[in-house]
């Protein structure tokens, strides 16, 4: 697998006679929208094991296997004819794949919509450990209320992917911190809530709970903990799995109510597995940044394992970026889009794509209708290198907020990286 930087004057048919990869293959795999446009500074998954590269004035094989990131034994193995004293200036020669990696088990963990289109379902879910349909939502006296898509069960049966039965304290379409209060502090709503869960595995079809609860108040941080303790002993002694959800922290003392009660350690002594939301620097209403900068991400994961065993752990990852309006005004929404509408809007706009080094991630400024716009975005170059956190941490893989919108780059690079461990 290449990852390739689409530049001036490039088409979709020479990159596909540069790597020797049919032109339909390139857009399949890229969810390109429009293939006929591609943007200046897109990045492109090329599923390839060589990319042919014309040799330019000067080069030599040292330069060459350091501008590709390759030995010079793999290079001269790829093209035999070769020698320090036979480069000429327009030679075409291969330059091979290599890895600096040995690709590790992993599981990948996908939240997904009811309203998740069939399409979009098989663009992801072969490449999933478990699925997260969202969600159950509470009432205050510790009673289900069921999401629609069902079906969702049955198919991740059907394609060997465990279902997680995801359990919010959701209520009128909102994180909920007094609803989670009240069944916090009545013994039998918490029983209630506990009885209720374990029925709907055992009816539905389910191999555990992804328990997702936030804006818990900090008053209730020990009663929660004591919950999770109740809620693990009675899941395992059914041969459940418990997965919980919680908030990116920098520290044990982190202030906030999206923090306070989020204890990683009780956490990771009770959770088989801990998702870590590693998203959401760049959110609706913040000024134009980054969704998911990777040295913020390193923080909040090099604290996490001190807390957590980092083999319990799994890496949030973004499936959306933010399209802003300039100048940016405090107060003011910016709009969600997927990946693939984002290149294919910087392509119509003839936009050129910026990638931030310090974040790794890919932006890009465009005008319409008199109006300026900063698009902040993921491509295969920023999955790849977040991705890469996980064997730099030795954690247990990643979680993918949400799979509604495909984007089949992401799901070749993961596969790319690990072994998907399958159930």
């Amino acid at each position: 697998m290449f990852i390739y930087t689409v530049q001036s004057g490039d088409t979709l048919g020479g990159i596909s006679r540069m790597f020797g990869v049919p032109v339909n293959k390139i857009a399949s795999d890229n969810t390109l929208l429009n293939p006929a446009r591609l943007a200046v500074g897109q990045s492109l998954v090329i599923m390839s094991n060589e990319r042919r590269y014309t040799l330019r004035e000067g080069q030599t094989l040292f330069s060459i296997a350091s501008e590709f990131g390759v030995q010079l034994e793999p290079l001269l193995a790829a093209n035999p004819e070769l020698t320090p004293i036979s480069l000429r200036v327009g030679e075409t020669i291969v330059i091979p794949q290599t890895r600096d990696f040995t690709r590790r088990p992993a599981l990948i963990n996908g939240y997904a919509y009811p309203t998740i289109t069939a399409d979009s379902l098989d663009c992801a879910i072969s490449f999933l450990t478990f699925l997260s349909p969202f969600s159950y939502s509470l009432t205050t006296d510790g009673e289900l209320i069921a999401p629609r898509g069902e079906d969702l069960v049955l198919r991740s049966l059907r394609s060997a992917v465990m279902p997680l039965m995801t359990v919010t304290n959701i209520f009128d379409g909102t994180f909920s911190t007094e609803v989670l209060t009240a069944i916090l502090n009545d013994a039998d709503a918490r029983e209630r809530l506990i009885s209720s869960i374990l029925f709907e595995l055992d009816s539905k079809g389910y191999f555990g709970v992804n328990l997702d609860m936030e804006y818990i108040a900090p008053d209730d941080r020990e009663s929660y903990n004591a919950f999770l303790g109740e809620l693990s002993e009675r899941l395992h002694d059914g041969g459940y799995v418990l997965a919980t959800a919680v908030a990116p922290k920098y520290s044990a003392d982190q202030q906030g109510i999206l923090y306070e009660s989020h204890d990683y350690a009780v956490q990771g002594r009770y959770a088989d597995y801990v998702i870590i939301m590693t998203y959401e620097w760049g959110y609706t209403f913040s000024s134009p940044m980054s969704v998911q900068p990777i040295e913020e991400v390193r923080k909040v994961l090099s604290y996490a394992i001190s807390e957590i065993p980092s083999e319990k752990i799994l890496m949030g990852m973004p499936n959306y970026g933010y399209d802003w309006t300039l100048p940016y005004m405090r107060g003011t929404a910016a709009q969600s889009i997927g990946f693939a509408a984002a290149t294919e809007l910087a392509g119509r706009t003839g936009a050129e794509i910026m990638y931030d080094e310090r974040t790794q991630t890919p932006y890009f400024n465009y005008t319409e209708n008199d109006v300026r716009h900063v698009v902040w975005f993921d491509d295969p170059r920023s999955i790849s290198a977040k991705l890469r956190l996980v064997d730099e941490f030795n954690l247990a893989g990643a979680s993918w907020w949400t799979i509604n919108r495909c984007y089949t780059p992401a799901w070749l690079i993961a596969q790319n990286y690990f072994e998907i461990i399958k159930f």
